[in-house]
């Protein structure tokens, strides 16, 4: 739905962060962390862990969907999504990548993120604790059915247990991300001038 840059210690990429700077999550924020994490949906169960090695030829054939390339700008051979993925994986622990699986099928790619500790925190009013997210839905039959939306709002729910807010900046021109993430329950805040693309931020709070 929103994406990442193909090297993240050399530019921002058109989620609007620099993977090179990622966020650590508290233990008990993070969406599986090294287990899993099952999240009731009205599809099934589904399932967050972090990602593996053996994963990276999975993701990199996501990436390489036009449709996805589009946003998350990752398309080409496998090593251009593993440098992506593991400067998160090799990384100090800051930044989340996460593999979605759905009734035992992988079916997205997850990013989680402390805002305070990220340029976009100097795009919009931040409040401490602010958890970015992006969301990447992998298999072309996954899309268009409203799958994005029942997952962002478990995962929203999941985050905002730990969490007063989820942030997140799709691309003012994905329009099936916006739907998904206003379905889940975000509310759109305003517009994002951000250095490669005009975003729109996305904020669900925790309920009082």
């Amino acid at each position: 739905m929103q994406g990442q840059p193909a090297d993240p210690a050399a530019r921002a990429g058109r989620a609007g962060r620099p993977g090179a700077v990622a966020v650590r999550l508290r233990h008990g924020a993070q969406p599986g962390g090294g287990r899993m994490t099952a999240l009731a949906t009205p599809v099934g169960e589904f399932r967050l862990r972090l990602v593996r090695s053996e994963d990276l030829p999975l993701i990199t054939g996501w990436m390489n969907d036009p449709v996805v390339d589009a946003f998350w700008e990752l398309a080409g051979p496998p090593e251009r999504t593993e440098r992506h993925v593991r400067a998160q994986l090799d990384g100090d622990g800051r930044s989340v990548p996460q593999l979605g699986v759905l009734n035992g099928i992988p079916v997205s790619y997850w990013e989680v993120y402390r805002v305070e500790q990220d340029r976009l925190a100097r795009h919009y009013p931040a409040r401490s604790g602010d958890v970015g997210l992006h969301l990447l839905l992998g298999p072309p039959e996954s899309r268009g059915r409203g799958l994005g939306s029942l997952l962002l709002r478990a995962m929203a729910e999941h985050l905002l247990r730990t969490s007063p807010r989820v942030v997140a900046e799709p691309d003012l021109r994905n329009t099936p991300s916006l739907r998904a993430f206003e379905r889940a329950g975000f509310s759109r805040a305003g517009e994002l001038e951000l250095p490669e693309k005009r975003a729109a931020l996305m904020l669900r709070e925790r309920e009082s």
